[in-house]
């Protein structure tokens, strides 16, 4: 991976501040490379627990910034794929490299123990793993998926949305653009709030303030949106307690 050299590289111009997004990834490389340049970070999953900052009210140090609800609100993608499709096997696509995958997976087999349903963990990391992943789920079974919380996950919108539409499986993902690129279901924070909130305390460090003085905040805003056409291509009718709940519906 190249972030830590990339932000060791930035440190050493120095620069007056860093913006590090990359989820997990790219804020643990950028704290590694600097103790004292400001750092922005803009992530998923609890900052304190991945060892960021102290606290969230008083981060101290030099790094502050926005995180959204991503390891928190898993639970609740499998519980609505659950509604949607009640029977079966349910796949969740994990990467085994992100720093917090143990937390991960245990969030996982404790939701389905509670659900009552059987989970596979499907390992992947790369392009290639993603693409075998759903080709393997017919032959394991596995009747509906959930994507689980990950920096390069993110940025497979467009991959999955054509996966999904490719195996005919069920599936749900963290972001709007999922939906937006023919996936099924998307539950979990608005992004774009987090790129206003790390944009805004970068403003204010370029003005004068510290990072230790500004508290890490969380994106709260959290979307339910379904894709109709695709449920129409997969056919899948949603049943009324998840439409009454969607944020959006595109048709």
């Amino acid at each position: 991976m190249r972030l830590p050299a990339l932000a060791a590289e930035l440190a050493r111009r120095p620069v007056t501040v860093i913006a590090a997004f990359g989820g997990i990834y790219g804020s643990l490389a950028a704290k590694g490379a600097t103790s004292t340049i400001p750092i922005v970070f803009g992530t998923g999953g609890d900052p304190v627990a991945d060892g960021l900052v102290a606290s969230l009210s008083r981060p101290g140090g030099n790094l502050t910034g926005a995180f959204t609800a991503g390891i928190d609100v898993l639970p609740k993608r499998l519980q609505f794929m659950h509604e949607l499709v009640p029977t079966g096997t349910m796949g969740v696509l994990v990467n085994p490299t992100r720093p917090t995958a143990g937390r991960l997976e245990t969030s996982i087999r404790n939701t389905a123990h509670a659900l009552g349903r059987q989970v596979q963990l499907l390992p992947a990391s790369n392009e290639h793993e993603i693409d075998a992943a759903f080709a393997d789920l017919a032959q394991l079974r596995i009747g509906s998926l959930v994507i689980g919380n990950d920096a390069y996950f993110n940025s497979r919108a467009k991959q999955f949305g054509m996966l999904t539409l490719r195996y005919r499986v069920p599936t749900i993902y963290q972001y709007r653009e999922f939906a937006a690129a023919g996936g099924l279901m998307t539950y979990g924070s608005a992004i774009e709030d987090t790129y206003r909130i790390v944009a805004t305390y970068v403003g204010r460090i370029l003005k004068g303030a510290k990072p230790a003085d500004l508290p890490v905040q969380q994106a709260t805003r959290i979307e339910l949106i379904l894709n109709m056409n695709t449920a129409k291509a997969l056919g899948i009718t949603f049943p009324l307690t998840l439409l009454g709940r969607a944020d959006e519906v595109v048709e």
